[in-house]
């Protein structure tokens, strides 16, 4: 198969596997006066995705190195879909909601760092990093299309219509990619596929994080992570109470989902513009411009939630645009990095550590707007912003501990 034709199923499949992603966020304001959660609980909940990644995604990943990637990417369509679909059947309150989203979790492990290696398997040379940051940034178009599906079916049919509708994206993924895909063979046997040092290699988790430019990607992208799932798990409960705050008629002209999808589009470029920058002027320099530039947005922003609403949304784009502007540069730096007879442990472990604060974005964003006095008051945000973006701000101190690793 030519590297176009690869490149066009996997982003394809990657936008289908994503319809659910968002839909809790989307519903987080309605669920949680619904349930009558606090917003630590609310944000436990979003938070809970990134439980099922996390213990999952190692093991999902280091199997790409001996199985056959495509059967990995169907077994993960498959159980994102039931998450979904468990979602929209059974959950009642906290505790189900979470199982659902943990398991919703467990499935999306199982595509998207496995789809990237299907990329990497299938296209070589310069197109790699360019086709790369395709497929990362298109992250963010399954996002705003996850928004958007939420958000226009549950006004009319009901959220628990919203979770089911969203479970047909990733079985279309999941059959897409497991029929569209030419089998590469993998050089390490299959035996020994299932055992624990599969689950956890820590041997060969030694061996990448003994390369300091992989580790210093890793721990970039863990600080990225929690801050992007952090603002994508709050967007829509941010807009709700900034339209709010005005008087009425003097909001916003569309609905917060609806914004919140046209946001994530906007960043889809941003993260791909960044690696043709970094490619420029090199990764090292342009990762720290933009995780600084991105942190102290996010502060501001918090702080805008009255002002007036064009300038609410331009602050919202330009945030969301700084935050994915590295995403693409650490991710090509990991793959460029990493050993060829460890680029499977290398990925799996730089997805853990990466949704691993992606795990703690959304709780952390709620605890910070309960300890702050609580999401109706408008100084509560900047600091949630801050929490979430305080390891992005840190990114001179990370950068200097890991010498020139950023920067291979």
């Amino acid at each position: 198969m030519s590297a176009r034709r690869v490149g066009l199923l996997l982003l394809a499949a990657q936008i289908l596997s994503m319809l659910g992603f968002a839909s809790y966020p989307a519903l987080l304001p309605q669920l949680r006066d619904r349930w009558a959660l606090s917003n630590s609980e609310a944000g436990l909940i979003g938070s809970s995705f990134f439980v099922g990644y996390v213990a999952t995604v190692s093991y999902w990943t280091a199997l790409t190195d001996r199985l056959d990637g495509r059967k990995i990417y169907l077994a993960g369509g498959l159980i994102a879909g039931a998450g979904l679909l468990g979602f929209a059947l059974l959950a009642r309150g906290l505790w189900s909601a979470m199982l659902c989203q943990a398991l919703l979790g467990v499935g999306v492990a199982a595509t998207y760092m496995p789809g990237l290696r299907l990329l990497s398997d299938h296209v070589g040379g310069v197109a790699q990093s360019r086709y790369i940051a395709f497929y990362t940034s298109f992250f963010g178009v399954g996002t705003a299309l996850s928004l958007l599906l939420a958000g226009a079916v549950a006004p009319a049919y009901g959220w628990r219509a919203a979770f089911a509708i969203s479970a047909a994206g990733p079985f279309a993924a999941a059959l897409l990619v497991r029929s569209g895909l030419d089998k590469r063979a993998r050089v390490v046997p299959a035996a020994g596929a299932f055992s624990l040092a599969s689950l956890f290699p820590l041997g060969a988790w030694r061996r990448v994080l003994a390369q300091r430019a992989a580790a210093g990607y890793i721990a970039g992208y863990a600080a990225h992570c929690l801050e992007l799932f952090g603002a994508r798990g709050w967007i829509v409960a941010f807009l709700s109470f900034a339209a709010a705050s005005h008087p009425a008629g003097g909001g916003f002209p569309w609905a917060p989902a609806a914004i919140a999808a046209f946001v994530n589009l906007c960043a889809v470029p941003a993260s791909i513009l960044g690696n043709e920058v970094a490619l420029r002027i090199g990764r090292r320099p342009w990762i720290l411009i933009a995780m600084l530039a991105s942190g102290s947005c996010g502060i501001l922003l918090g702080a805008s939630v009255s002002w007036y609403w064009p300038l609410v949304i331009l602050l919202v784009v330009g945030y969301s645009m700084l935050v994915m502007a590295e995403s693409a540069t650490l991710t090509a730096g990991l793959v460029a990095a990493a050993p060829d007879d460890l680029r499977g442990a290398a990925m799996g472990l730089y997805s853990l550590a990466g949704f691993g604060g992606g795990m703690i974005g959304p709780l952390a964003f709620g605890a910070a707007l309960d300890l702050a006095g609580g999401e109706h008051a408008p100084g509560a945000w900047a600091w949630g912003y801050a929490a979430i973006g305080s390891g992005c701000l840190a990114a001179p101190l990370v950068a200097r501990l890991f010498g020139r690793g950023p920067a291979a």
